[in-house]
């Protein structure tokens, strides 16, 4: 009995001295949190521009890890381009669209106008895309505070003309050059140019799709964007609108950098209290900014 005792005392002994050892041969749990190494990035989201599934030019945005001005455009010159590490990050149902391999030559900034050079395969963008290239560079990059145009060059020499196309490019890209363009003209005279930001919606994502409209109205631009968003978007297509088709503008005021709006009640017929739906802040927001180079939009109620 007493040798049966001592035996398993002897075993107990044994088995903790062999857990101790393998124990000690780990490091801590203290020591590897010291080792270990963490990396975050600023967090915040920068709209940008890129093809949708129906080869609309279309805004989203996503979070960029660079903070400077250069680094952000860089960034997002690299989430454009096909085949890139970023393009991998794109949500679903967008495409990058500069061509595979196309690289930075040189790029700077100097008095808000960002100058980039790229390598000869820019120029391979394929029959049809060429003006849209150009549409989400110049509204992707023009997001970006400090940034209000883009010249651009192919191994150093400026870029006269759209690729492919003999349309001529003016020598600074600014949001004025327009995207998805639809003509409505009957005159090459007193041509008004208006940006409209449509809503699109693909499985469960909802995001804008800026329609640049060219005609001869007469209208103010802020009466054409509201008539525009209360009727039918362009026929057979997946853009759609929420403002209210019975809806009045009464009232609005352009001061120097901000917009005040009156509406009838009607804006908010429907709706369970009186705030404004947030699809239809955004799409008259984005819209009137873009038309009129502003910096905000105020709702007045009632």
């Amino acid at each position: 009995m007493i040798k049966e005792h001592i035996k398993r005392k002897f075993i107990i002994t044994t088995f903790a001295l062999i857990i101790f050892l393998v124990t000690m041969s780990f490091p801590s749990i203290e020591e590897e949190i010291k080792n270990v190494t963490i990396s975050y990035t600023n967090g915040d989201t920068s709209p940008i521009y890129l093809l949708d599934g129906n080869s609309y030019v279309a805004r989203t945005s996503m979070v960029l890890a660079q903070e400077s001005t250069l680094d952000m455009a860089k960034e997002i010159i690299a989430i454009l381009t096909i085949g890139s590490k970023n393009s991998t990050y794109i949500p679903n149902f967008f495409e990058p669209i500069i061509p595979k391999d196309t690289k930075i030559l040189s790029i700077d900034l100097q008095d808000k106008t960002l100058k980039i050079n790229f390598s000869n395969e820019f120029l391979k963008i394929p029959n049809g895309l060429e003006e849209k290239m150009i549409e989400c560079l110049t509204f992707s990059l023009t997001e970006i505070k400090g940034i209000n145009g883009i010249m651009l060059f192919v191994d150093g020499k400026t870029l006269e003309k759209i690729p492919n196309k003999d349309a001529p490019l003016p020598p600074i890209l600014t949001r004025n050059i327009g995207v998805n363009k639809v003509y409505n003209l009957n005159s090459l005279k007193n041509v008004s140019k208006t940006t409209i930001y449509y809503m699109a919606k693909e499985q469960d994502t909802t995001y804008y799709v800026p329609v640049t409209l060219l005609d001869n109205n007469e209208k103010s631009k802020i009466e054409v964007i509201i008539e525009r968003l209360k009727s039918m978007p362009i026929q057979k297509t997946n853009l759609m609108s929420y403002l209210n088709a019975s809806t009045e503008l009464t009232n609005y005021e352009i001061l120097e950098q901000e917009v005040l709006l009156s509406f009838s009640p009607l804006l908010y017929e429907g709706l369970a209290s009186n705030e404004i739906l947030e699809e239809v802040k955004y799409s008259i927001s984005l819209s009137i900014k873009d038309t009129l180079n502003i910096d905000k939009v105020v709702f007045i109620e009632n």
